[in-house]
């Protein structure tokens, strides 16, 4: 382990240092002849802090790559070394980018029961802080075929981000989305709460933009075709799966760890002792 995570910090340095947007500095496995990993038609996605990566992190994955693609695919798991809400603390990218190969590889033990040849994970790190900036330097990338499509998977409140006019100046309208959900699509995990209303409300979200209620913003009616609702996040008792619940087991030495993260995640934590003093 302490030779892997040397080998992600020298991988990262190169990447801060040099002009490229977007990299992927791990594949799990390494090599393959398979044709899902050589020629992918589809990209899944799944962009988080992964401050630690959790059982939610992988079920999302799991749960869409139920509903098997018919086309070659692929899935990133993506780490921004600038984010716009959160600091890099209290795990340092390097451990994170550990606990995601490690998570990569419990992924795909996971997934040989269910679909037989698992897909490649790809590890990669991205400087955008901004979901449509993101998806472009992907694109721009030359890492993944010119005609591939995304699938983002995100939870409830990232949509609620994405179609913030706030983050798109100097226009401050949904227009600049048109170039993504014109080609590419979202997976979005609901998130019934006190915060974000119920299901029915999250739900009617989506059909209000179908119905032209954004269309004063810039929003285009066809989007709401390449958005995607599904349930929620699985429990660990009461509560939802969550990072949050995750640092806080690690740091009070908790077996309830083991039901947060997957196990290779999980002994990480525990022989690193990370988040102890978070």
């Amino acid at each position: 382990m302490s030779h892997l995570r040397a080998r992600f910090g020298a991988a990262l340095a190169r990447f801060l240092a040099s002009s490229r947007n977007f990299e992927v500095l791990e594949s799990v496995p390494a090599n393959s002849n398979s044709t899902r990993v050589t020629d992918p038609a589809l990209l899944y996605v799944l962009d988080s802090s992964f401050n630690p990566p959790t059982l939610a992190h992988m079920q999302i994955v799991t749960s869409a790559l139920q509903e098997t693609p018919s086309v070659p695919f692929r899935v990133l798991l993506l780490l921004a070394t600038q984010n716009a809400d959160k600091p890099s603390v209290p795990a340092s990218f390097e451990d994170r980018l550990v606990m995601m190969s490690l998570l990569a590889q419990d992924l795909r033990q996971e997934l040989t029961e269910t679909l037989g040849e698992p897909p490649q994970v790809d590890v990669g790190v991205i400087k955008k802080p901004y979901f449509v900036d993101k998806a472009a330097a992907i694109e721009e990338s030359r890492q993944y075929p010119a005609s591939l499509e995304q699938v983002h998977l995100i939870g409830y409140d990232t949509l609620i981000r994405i179609f913030n006019t706030k983050y798109y100046p100097p226009t401050y309208t949904l227009q600049p989305l048109e170039p993504f959900l014109s080609k590419h699509r979202l997976r979005v995990t609901m998130r019934p709460d006190d915060q974000w209303g119920g299901r029915e409300e999250q739900e009617q979200y989506l059909r209000d933009l179908a119905q032209g209620d954004r269309d004063h913003e810039g929003a285009n009616r066809e989007w709401a075709q390449r958005i995607q609702l599904v349930p929620g996040k699985p429990q660990a008792g009461d509560l939802p799966i969550s990072s949050t619940r995750a640092r806080q087991a690690a740091r009070a030495g908790d077996n309830r760890l083991r039901s947060l993260v997957s196990e290779g995640v999980g002994r990480y934590m525990m022989e690193q002792k990370l988040y102890r003093e978070a």
